[in-house]
């Protein structure tokens, strides 16, 4: 068990999806620094959110974590959110997102490189979007509530 973890069951089937990054290689890595401890940080754009008119998080609503294959890996709850100008962005949070980033600028080149890809700038319907200083970025702090177990084969 993860220290924090609720001994409470809970049914997943009941709550939304959670997913970190796109299906691949880094949505892998994230879930699992998220099931390792090391992941306890989320940095979003309120112009994603806004795109998929979706709410924002509040702290206490919980989500079940997706692997790139769509399974259930563990219940999640967030227990903060901020929105702040990415310019903003401290490196608490920056080192919580558990990437292995050490100062802001290293974060920041990396979230760049996301929010500028291909995959993001389809997402939005924007083949030029960009961030800057001031793009808001919602800022998501979460816990694992229950890592749920593998499925079988």
């Amino acid at each position: 068990m993860i220290p924090g973890q609720d001994p409470v069951p809970v049914d997943p089937g009941s709550l939304p999806k959670v997913e970190f990054g796109f299906p691949g290689p880094l949505r892998d890595r994230l879930v699992a620094a998220v099931l390792d401890g090391s992941k306890t940080s989320t940095t979003g754009l309120l112009l994603d959110y806004e795109h998929e008119d979706e709410p924002l998080p509040r702290a206490g609503d919980r989500g079940v974590l997706v692997d790139s294959h769509k399974r259930p890996v563990a219940v999640v709850e967030v227990t903060e959110v901020r929105v702040v100008p990415l310019g903003e962005v401290d490196l608490a949070h920056a080192v919580d997102e558990g990437e292995g980033y050490t100062s802001v600028a290293e974060w920041r080149a990396g979230h760049e490189g996301f929010w500028h890809g291909e995959e993001m700038r389809a997402a939005l319907d924007d083949p030029e979007f960009t961030v800057d200083d001031t793009t808001p970025a919602v800022l998501e702090r979460f816990r694992v509530v229950t890592v749920l177990p593998a499925p079988a084969r």
